[in-house]
């Protein structure tokens, strides 16, 4: 089988390129060898939770690996048969669980199984760079059920914060057997129908949570978005035995009557007074909205692999600052790994359509090339 070259300095060259080719080889039964990993960032090469994340998709995929020790620069990653089971990654350190939900997501959810799939991930649920595991409860998920089919459930069971990690997150896939996603088209933004947030704390006292949550709706009111939109942002505390260490962050979302959400985000530290980690989430939020897409910035390059994958065409609305780096990294991924192809379309109104006729996999022999 011949072994496809994927150079990770290209564009972004950070972790994502790492992710999603791991995904799609173990998709399409390609064989890849993944050079200059990481090749723009300091240090560059894989750290720990990039190791993990590719040993549970080696494990999913039945895949033959090397060079995945921490701070190596190359692996190659030779997958045979995706093997669907209940599976447990655990990153040691405060490493993103929500990183290595998206390496290994894609993958169980072609499965081929009656029954769920579960993933057990155990490292840090909130931290700074990357997405939160709330924002993945209620910004990605709920836009990819509704636009792709997906059918994933994600429990947190403890959270963890850097430094010391100790989070838990449980999820259930449900694939479907032989079954395609849905190709999305969300092009209307419409209006703002409700914005919603999450603030939380853990070894922390509970009235930071409540300080963050009222400086998010105060900058939000003082900004005019949510003078006529219903605003619930709930402010919790975890139970000490429900997590290790302290922490805090909290997550907003704007829902958009033409099917689209818009997030916003920020995590705690003993730097930051809470009023100014609401406030982060807040502008984040307002910027969000104010380019007028019908996703963030975050949401637009985490969806490029399910658009790849879907059946048909999808097109999504992106905002009126040009696709990010991530985004343009994650489609050159996309094609070099698929047949899929995108169209990038800058619109007289400054917005950006993302269109891409999918390959409409299912996982089928006849899709291996």
């Amino acid at each position: 089988m011949q072994t496809l070259v994927i150079d990770g300095s290209t564009l972004e060259g950070g972790g994502q390129i790492l992710r999603n080719s791991i995904a799609l080889s173990a998709l399409l039964c390609k064989s890849i060898n993944i050079t200059n990993i990481r090749g723009r960032r300091k240090p560059p090469g894989l750290k720990n939770q990039h190791r993990t994340g590719i040993e549970l998709a080696a494990q999913i995929a039945s895949a033959g690996l090397t060079g995945a020790t921490n701070g190596s620069s190359s692996v190659s990653f030779e997958p045979t048969k995706i093997l669907p089971g209940d599976y447990v990654a655990d990153s040691v350190t405060a490493g993103a669980t929500t990183l290595l939900l998206q390496i290994s997501l894609p993958i169980l959810l072609f499965a081929a199984s009656a029954a769920p799939s579960t993933l057990t991930l155990k490292g840090g649920t909130n931290a700074t760079m990357a997405p939160q595991v709330d924002y993945i409860q209620k910004i990605f998920l709920p836009f990819a059920r509704r636009h792709f089919g997906l059918k994933v459930d994600v429990e947190v069971r403890r959270r963890g914060y850097f430094p010391k990690g100790g989070g838990e997150v449980h999820v259930t896939v449900f694939p479907g057997v032989d079954a395609k996603l849905t190709a999305a088209s969300v092009l209307e933004r419409g209006a703002v129908t409700r914005i919603g947030g999450i603030a939380h704390v853990a070894g922390l006292p509970a009235h930071l949570a409540k300080t963050m949550a009222d400086s998010a709706i105060a900058c939000l009111a003082a900004s005019g978005f949510s003078t006529d939109v219903p605003v619930e942002i709930s402010s919790t505390r975890e139970k000490n035995d429900n997590t290790v260490g302290a922490g805090s962050g909290i997550v907003l979302w704007a829902e958009l009557s033409g099917g689209g959400i818009i997030g916003g985000s920020a995590v705690g530290s003993k730097q930051k007074d809470a009023s100014a980690v609401g406030k982060a989430a807040a502008d984040e939020l307002i910027k969000g909205l104010e380019a007028d897409g019908c996703v963030d910035e975050w949401l637009e390059d985490q969806i490029i692999i399910l658009m790849a994958l879907a059946e048909g065409t999808s097109e999504v609305r992106c905002g009126k600052r040009g696709l990010t780096l991530h985004t343009r990294t994650a489609i050159w991924v996309a094609e070099q790994l698929t047949d899929a192809r995108f169209e990038i379309t800058a619109e007289d109104s400054g917005h950006t359509i993302v269109r891409c006729r999918g390959i409409g996999y299912t996982g089928t022999p006849s899709e291996i090339r």
